[in-house]
């Protein structure tokens, strides 16, 4: 499987070019970036096999990021480009001299040109993985560009951890929490599909499968560091502006109490600069459009990866609509949410953190 990061500030091209390639079988878009600055983050953790970027972007362009990737961790950078743009061709065969390997025009309008163009990128995309690149050092004349660190991805920035999940989910939860330190900086609310009768069961089984605490919300109860917080069956579950629990009998959404959709956009609404919010392997699509709410929002967020999922219908909805800025496994989730809590590096176990070959 060829592994994508798409680079462009537009969000409709970024749309367009991921419904594109996901409906290629040996290709998977295992990110998303609005900025070059984003990109960098992004290519750190992600490690995609290919870079497929716009030339024009506001702060660092297609070129200043291309300079950047090239000397820190090159791999394969394709240009998307309106062709009809003098000034974005131009910046986008600068981009080529700093080491991108390949240009290709946007498609445009309908028709004949408009499909041809879609296949020349799907045949680039998979050439262009199998090209190998070499680093390239930065002139010293040219520093890298400032890129003030986005409060969500930030080193300590991050203190609500908002978790939605359904068929495939307890086994997911559970690797996520052992990767997560006894010192956790934040707190954890949780919603997961599970019947009823089985819910206290769940939770202790959690705690005792992740050494944290974990407990069924209770209504008014404030939130505290390093606990977890599961949503009781049958209440939809949200958060107040003083970071207490609100439990309500509201009625369900997609049938669904508690619902996933109605904690994130909970959170959305008070806390999303400080919130990590990831949705797991699930049926169907509760909280996939929440989750790009609060990706909109400023939240740092995250979906499973298919290849780990019992059912992908869930993070992989949230994958299409472009909610997920990171999509990763159990484990690789874990260590960035230790990561970016400020807690002990690596998780519990002090591992280093995943990172996606």
């Amino acid at each position: 499987m060829i592994g994508v990061l798409l680079v462009d500030d537009s969000a409709e091209v970024r749309g367009g070019l991921r419904r594109l390639l996901a409906a290629q079988r040996d290709i998977a878009v295992v990110g998303e970036a609005a900025s070059g600055c984003e990109a960098l983050r992004l290519i750190a953790v992600l490690k995609p096999d290919v870079v497929l970027m716009d030339a024009d972007m506001p702060g660092m362009d297609g070129f200043e990021t291309t300079v950047e990737v090239m000397a820190r961790s090159a791999m394969p950078i394709i240009i998307v480009s309106a062709h009809e743009d003098a000034g974005e061709a131009d910046k986008a065969f600068r981009a080529m001299e700093a080491g991108a390997v390949a240009l290709v025009a946007l498609p445009s309008g309908t028709g004949e040109s408009h499909g041809r163009r879609e296949a020349e990128i799907v045949q680039t995309v998979r050439a262009m993985a199998e090209v190998r690149v070499v680093r390239r050092r930065r002139r010293a004349a040219s520093p890298p560009p400032p890129c003030a660190a986005q409060a969500p991805v930030a080193r300590g920035a991050v203190d609500l951890i908002a978790i939605g999940a359904s068929t495939g989910g307890p086994q997911a939860l559970q690797r996520v929490l052992a990767g997560l330190p006894a010192d956790l900086q934040a707190a954890v609310v949780v919603v997961q599909h599970i019947t009823p009768d089985f819910q206290g069961s769940f939770v202790s089984w959690l705690a005792e499968a992740s050494g944290l605490s974990v407990r069924l919300a209770t209504n008014g109860e404030a939130l505290q560091r390093a606990g977890v917080y599961v949503a009781p069956h049958p209440y939809q579950m949200g958060i107040d502006r003083e970071r207490r629990i609100v439990l309500r009998d509201d009625p369900p959404e997609s049938g669904l109490r508690p619902a996933v959709s109605y904690l994130f956009r909970s959170v959305a609404t008070v806390a999303a600069r400080r919130t990590a919010a990831i949705l797991l392997s699930g049926m169907g699509q509760d909280g996939a459009a929440e989750l790009l709410e609060l990706r909109t929002r400023g939240a740092l967020t995250i979906a499973q990866d298919e290849a780990t999922s019992v059912v992908h219908g869930m993070p992989g909805e949230a994958i299409r609509l472009g909610g997920a800025m990171f999509v990763l496994s159990p484990e690789e989730i874990g260590a960035l949410l230790a990561d970016v809590t400020g807690s002990a590096a690596g998780g519990r176990r002090g591992s280093e953190p995943a990172r996606r070959a």
